[in-house]
């Protein structure tokens, strides 16, 4: 039987993922966009509150791990604003008919 071995994140990621959630995204949402489970976003969100957030030391996410959860995370933005946008086109559409 082989051991798991446990993801690593730098404290930049950490600070982004955190950002996601302060700006509007359920913890929830961002979690499942950034590949996190969600327990462990909540407990970065609760240590930033804290200021105890901390990162493992050296690169263990490269940079373009991070753009690609920024990009994923900007991407589910805007696929749901695009969502509301079409179901208000619908109801305005319907209401003048």
């Amino acid at each position: 039987m082989s051991k798991t071995v446990r993801a690593r994140y730098t404290l930049e990621f950490k600070q982004e993922a955190v950002r996601l959630v302060k700006g509007g995204q359920s913890i929830a949402a961002a979690a499942r966009t950034l590949g996190l489970v969600e327990q462990t976003l909540f407990n970065w969100v609760k240590a930033d509150r804290l200021d105890t957030l901390t990162g493992a030391g050296g690169n263990i996410v490269s940079a373009e791990q991070m753009e690609i959860s920024r990009l994923r995370a900007e991407l589910a933005r805007v696929k749901m604003e695009r969502d509301i946008l079409g179901k208000a086109t619908a109801y305005f559409a319907k209401a003048q008919s």
